[in-house]
């Protein structure tokens, strides 16, 4: 028998605050607040506290059944097998948001329901050889350009996202981005507008395989209005739902 999950009031506060800032952007864009799915960043979070929110996120979809669950969504590959045992049947999918390296596939799919970091053609080659049941997949493009941050480059994304469909045991989802660190509003709208194109091009394509990538991953605790205005479906908030991230 599971051990049952401790209460945590404020994390449920929290929970329930991002869920009306969601609501809020999503219907100031003229947008249905159910087209945007919550992804929980949980890096450095002990099992705990992500099944906490877990919780708290079951007890406010059953009082409010339009509600959609929310992801889970690791950066770490080491993470996410440790976490994986505790958190895997608590929560609706898990995905990996952080770099896979090619010496941790194996492990990755393990407990990975969904790949949001494909940013070149050789990982997603491998993650299709090795995967044993149908795996989604995003491509991850870096619309800032700065030197930071992962993910292809805007002008061969298209092409990337092409190939990958391609590739067996694959489901091409979308597309993933991590917006520009920045104070201008405008710039880091004008990214994710891209990344919104990039996907519309690839969906007008008609080429195989990419008919379910609709998916924009983009927006975090500290912009997620601005990515749902340009059309986020995903957006990724950790430290707005579980506080400041602990030292590691």
């Amino acid at each position: 028998m599971p051990e049952p999950v401790t209460v945590d009031d404020a994390i449920a506060d929290r929970l329930a605050s991002v869920r009306r800032r969601v609501s809020a952007a999503a219907r100031a864009a003229g947008r249905e607040p159910a087209d945007v799915r919550i992804l929980l960043a949980t890096k450095t979070q002990p099992a705990e506290r992500v099944l906490a929110a877990l919780a708290a996120d079951a007890a406010a979809c059953a009082a409010e059944p339009a509600l959609q669950r929310v992801l889970v969504g690791e950066n770490r590959v080491q993470e996410l097998v440790e976490k994986g045992p505790h958190v895997g049947p608590a929560a609706p999918a898990m995905h990996l948001i952080g770099p896979l390296q090619s010496n941790k596939v194996n492990a990755a799919l393990r407990w990975a329901t969904c790949v949001e970091t494909v940013e070149s053609l050789e990982p997603a080659q491998r993650l299709s050889s090795r995967a044993p049941r149908e795996l989604d997949v995003l491509v991850q493009v870096n619309v800032s350009g700065e030197q930071t941050k992962h993910g292809v480059d805007p002008a061969d994304a298209v092409d990337l996202a092409m190939r990958v469909a391609s590739l067996p045991s694959l489901r091409l989802r979308g597309f993933m981005t991590i917006g520009a660190r920045s104070p201008d509003d405008e710039l880091v709208r004008a990214g994710y507008a891209r990344l919104r194109a990039l996907r519309d091009e690839v969906l007008a394509s008609g080429a195989p395989g990419t008919d379910d990538a609709l998916e924009l991953s983009m927006g975090m605790s500290g912009d997620l209005e601005a990515a749902i205005s340009e059309g986020a479906t995903i957006v990724r908030v950790g430290t707005a739902v579980f506080g400041a991230r602990a030292t590691v």
